[in-house]
């Protein structure tokens, strides 16, 4: 009598929510994202205690560790309940979310919080949220489903309607201004628009009109010039946050220092938010550095690969706009990082300290699980079956 050793937490006959659940979900997407959140709450103690020493107030040297904890626990659960939805749930969901954002945003400037020139946040309590994060998914799951909707040719003017929810939304984020995610969100909305299937000479004309927007927001916002500036010629300008982090960088080496034995990271600005990869680098060295861009990598192309096989035109289009919004804003992260690009305040995503980041991260990571859960009919015939058992069948 044979002893099976290994079981599933659920049998394939059952039939609850849960268990379909299991059997549908990618798990290597899942593993990849919590490995992700559990790598940012690790390093939250490796930052926390030279975070706190720019804060005089806060006595407790694992301040930011032990919130970071919390807020884990918020993205973590919010990935795996927006994971259990339907494709019309997240869609339900995600536009509640866009609305709700949207009208925070439209507030801000009479009850928002303002931190170094900008009304971001809005207090709740002894929390801060940052609408604009929400935004970020809700957004690009509208899109989605108004170029599908658009495409069914039954009137329903979806391009429109997606062009001036777009236009709404950056107009918002310009007046608070908020230019990083500007970018971050006009990338994603023209890789939807272009993954829809427009012509190309519609995208020549949003690329010109991306170009002008570009030079239109250097010569209007002096912050985005001098950080330019200082991105073109470091030696003619104040440099320190960004020096400071590339010291920490490099004296990690190949393996780095060892957890806790950071040296560099006390003098990096920002070291527990957007410069957390400065932090990893330094303590755990490029080996670790490159794993992390690996996890990143593994997401989008994997995400990529399952969404460009999905049957339903706003399913593929909405999935492929999440994981890619996800690599786009690691990507932006790390390169700032690292001096390829002039600086940004934008987070690593489920790395980074930050409420707000930390639970749409989950947010936009469980609507794009949702999106790809293997559901009778949900991709082409024969799409993830093995090669050699892959048939013709008809559509």
């Amino acid at each position: 009598m044979t002893v099976n050793t290994y079981a599933h937490p659920f049998s394939r006959n059952d039939t609850s929510p849960i268990a379909q659940w299991w059997w549908t979900v990618d798990k290597g997407l899942l593993a990849a994202a919590s490995t992700l959140i559990f790598l940012g709450v690790a390093l939250s103690f490796a930052s926390s205690p030279a975070a706190i020493r720019a804060d005089e107030s806060i006595t407790d040297p694992f301040h930011y560790a032990w919130r970071m904890i919390l807020f884990a626990g918020a993205g973590g659960s919010a990935m795996l309940i927006a994971s259990l939805l339907s494709p019309r749930g997240v869609r339900r969901i995600a536009v509640l979310a866009l609305i709700c954002a949207i009208i925070v945003m439209l507030l801000l400037p009479f009850i928002g919080n303002e931190v170094k020139g900008a009304a971001r946040w809005v207090n709740i309590g002894p929390f801060g949220l940052q609408p604009s994060e929400f935004a970020k998914p809700g957004l690009i799951v509208f899109a989605a489903w108004m170029f599908a909707e658009a495409q069914k040719g039954q009137g329903v003017p979806g391009v429109s309607i997606a062009f001036a929810v777009y236009v709404l939304t950056v107009g918002l984020l310009v007046i608070q201004p908020d230019i990083g995610q500007t970018l971050l969100i006009t990338t994603t909305f023209m890789a939807v628009f272009f993954m829809a299937g427009v012509p190309i000479r519609w995208m020549a004309v949003l690329g010109g009109i991306f170009l002008s927007g570009l030079v239109a927001v250097y010569f209007v916002f002096d912050h985005v010039r001098d950080r330019v500036g200082k991105f073109l010629s470091p030696g003619a300008a104040d440099t320190y946050q960004i020096d400071r982090a590339s010291e920490a960088i490099s004296a990690g080496g190949l393996l780095g220092r060892g957890v806790g034995e950071g040296v560099m990271k006390r003098n990096v600005p920002d070291l527990h938010t957007d410069f957390i990869y400065s932090v990893a680098a330094e303590e755990f060295g490029l080996v670790f550095s490159l794993i992390l861009i690996g996890l990143y990598a593994f997401i989008v192309l994997r995400g990529l690969s399952r969404a460009m096989k999905l049957a339903d035109p706003y399913q593929q289009t909405a999935a492929a706009g999440l994981f890619l919004l996800i690599g786009l804003q690691a990507t932006i992260n790390i390169a700032v990082n690292l001096n390829l690009i002039p600086t940004k305040g934008m987070t690593l995503p489920f790395v980074s300290y930050g409420g707000s980041s930390m639970l749409a991260m989950g947010l936009t990571m469980g609507f794009a699980l949702a999106l790809t859960r293997r559901r009778p009919g949900a991709y082409e015939p024969g799409a993830l079956l093995p090669r050699n058992r892959r048939r013709i069948l008809p559509r």
